[in-house]
């Protein structure tokens, strides 16, 4: 099981939707990663960091290179704490490696565990691997730098570029793309409810998710109006930067961004199929089972970058004064967009009194994490071939790095800045009013169940496997493989009216009145053959012993639960399905969705046969 974590959520007067996927990294509360839902996490902004998977401790503190250099000595404390930190990680399996920046310098990395499993090859420092999201930050780099060019404008329409788009109401432009806030649909998500296996390593070609933005009948929200994370847009910005360039964007990207900063092992690759000379194997857990996890299709912009720690110690060098590109491109970059914490690829926030720039990312067998403070010239990097990271990881090193420059956690909160609580000592009894259901205020349909399993406390979210909740006082649980916490409210009366799970922000959910709930219709009412023409696709609804069942030619069974009126949920690629009725209370077609996308129509074209 892998849960995926919250990085940060855009804060401010756009619209929150709420859970995406993700990971790659999207701010989002409690994601899957195990199986078809696994495809959520891909190229996403966060990550729930579980289990342990590392091998081979190497601690290098002397100097890699002239550029960047070695900033003094570890001392023998600060080698203890990290060999503490790592020493789970050893076995023989997949692997990842640790820098750490200090004044702008490479203070230490760390590479452990192994980089290909057929052949034993390590995992070494200077191991190219996939970075997933991360890599959106060179993205918008490029962008700005075109911009300040004047080769082109972040305020351009991108049917400036792609006049084949559908024309809307109202214009997206390059900066709604970069920032998350176009209304386009996330190109992934929609491609697996139309049966796209990604976790099964099918092949996307980037021609083919822009065919599916052209069919888009609809924008899902006004441009600018909600921050909903995605990759289409970086999809389509990678293509705008080729037509721009008359270049292809990985040529590019090598010839004005990584060549010119020294980061001569860093590349873009276009596909999967492109070999990466030394570069980490990607890898997943199928139950107690290392297998081997391929790049994803049509990431190339949204992620596709193949890095290693010195090079993003260069990268950091470069944010730390912008020599290369310069302040205007600087100021674009770290600059958010109105109403949210994201700029152009990176997420742009404050923590624990400092100012922090980051981004997470990932595919099916990667994970990385990227954190840099510009007021100290500081950063932390974790680069994995696997999801299998232990939980805190980023924070203890975080506080081993530059704690003394952070502000104090409040008395009884741990490292990841969450929220200490002053309730009296937790009683089992206390548990029983907790027990329910509670929506997500910002994602109608994401429901997080909390129940008992023996003598377990447990939460459950839509679409996902159960997860464990460590008491921590009479209100306030630990989720602690995902470094999260769940605090629930409670009125004068003694009622608990919600919860908030906190997470490098805070996402409250209301409890659902079961007991008001009407009874569930007829489902024999929504059996039938369905058609999306957006997305190509049939889905048969059909009984199966009392239970509602959608299936697809290429995933499913899935059984619908219902949740109220017309509503239902169920798991990836589907977690809502709202069924929708002419005047006459005929099932004429329903809308379904998974989060970051929403709202796909299927029109009911005909009855389940006698």
């Amino acid at each position: 099981m892998a849960w995926l974590m919250i990085e940060s959520v855009p804060e401010g007067p756009a619209r929150k939707a709420g859970p995406c996927p993700l990971a790659h990294d999207c701010p989002g509360p409690l994601r899957q990663t195990d199986g078809i839902a696994q495809v959520r996490s891909c190229l996403m902004v966060v990550r729930w960091f579980t289990g342990f998977g590392l091998l081979a401790l190497a601690v290098l503190a002397a100097p890699l290179s002239a550029d960047p250099r070695s900033a003094g000595s570890i001392t023998v404390d600060q080698k203890a704490r990290l060999a503490e930190l790592l020493a789970p990680m050893e076995g023989d399996r997949p692997g990842a490696v640790v820098g750490l920046v200090r004044d702008g310098d490479l203070w230490a990395v760390h590479a452990v565990g192994q980089a290909d499993l057929s052949f034993g090859v390590p995992f070494e420092v200077d191991t190219p691997t996939n970075i997933g999201s991360t890599g959106k930050q060179f993205t918008g780099y490029a962008l700005a730098r075109l911009h300040e060019q004047g080769r082109l404008s972040l305020d351009d329409d991108i049917r400036t570029y792609f006049p084949d788009l559908p024309e809307f109401d109202e214009v997206v432009t390059l900066h709604h793309l970069v920032t998350h806030t176009s209304g386009y649909r996330e190109f992934l998500n929609t491609l697996g409810m139309a049966g796209v296996r990604i976790e099964k390593g099918d092949w996307i070609d980037p021609d083919e998710a822009i065919a599916l933005i052209r069919r888009q009948p609809a924008l899902q929200n006004a441009p600018g109006a909600e921050w909903n994370y995605n990759n289409t847009g970086y999809l389509l910005l990678a293509r705008v930067i080729e037509q721009v360039t008359e270049m292809p964007f990985a040529d590019w990207m090598a010839t004005d961004v990584f060549e010119p900063l020294g980061m001569n092992d860093t590349r873009v690759r276009p596909a999967p199929d492109v070999i990466v000379a030394r570069a980490a194997r990607g890898y997943s857990k199928d139950d107690e089972h290392w297998r081997e996890a391929r790049d994803l299709g049509g990431a190339m912009g949204a992620g596709a970058v193949y890095t290693t720690a010195p090079d993003m110690a260069r990268w950091m060098a470069e944010l730390g004064g912008f020599e290369h590109g310069g302040p205007a491109v600087g100021e674009l970059l770290t600059t958010a967009f109105e109403g949210t914490t994201y700029g152009l690829g990176l997420m742009v926030e404050e923590f624990r009194g400092q100012r922090r720039w980051q981004h997470g990312g990932g595919d099916l067998g990667h994970l990385s994490a990227f954190y840099y403070y510009p007021d100290l010239d500081a950063g932390v990097m974790v680069f994995a071939n696997h999801h299998e990271l232990p939980p805190r990881l980023v924070s203890e090193l975080t506080e081993l790095l530059i704690g003394e420059h952070l502000e104090p956690l409040p008395e009884g909160a741990d490292a990841g800045g969450l929220p200490a609580e002053a309730d009296a000592p937790f009683e089992d009894a206390f548990f029983d009013a907790y027990v329910g259901r509670y929506e997500l205020e910002a994602a109608p349909g994401f429901v997080l169940r909390v129940f008992r399993d023996g003598d377990r406390y447990m939460t459950q979210a839509t679409g996902q496997s159960a997860i464990e909740l460590i008491p921590q006082a009479a209100r306030s649980f630990a989720i602690e493989v995902v470094d999260a916490r769940i605090v629930f409210e409670v009125d004068e009366d003694g009622e608990v009216p919600a919860l908030t799970l906190f997470q490098n922000g805070e996402h409250r959910a209301l409890r659902l009145d079961d007991g008001e709930m009407a009874p569930p219709p007829d489902l024999a009412d929504f059996t039938g053959r369905y058609f999306s023409a957006e997305l190509e696709t049939f889905y048969e609804l059909e009984m199966d012993n009392d239970e509602l069942v959608l299936r697809h030619r290429r995933f499913g069974p899935l059984t619908l639960e219902h949740k109220q009126d017309d509503a239902f949920q169920a798991v990836f690629p589907l977690t809502t399905v709202d069924f929708v009725r002419d005047d006459n209370g005929r099932v004429t077609g329903l809308k379904a969705g998974n989060q970051r996308t929403r709202d796909v129509w299927f029109e009911r074209v005909a009855p389940v046969p006698d």
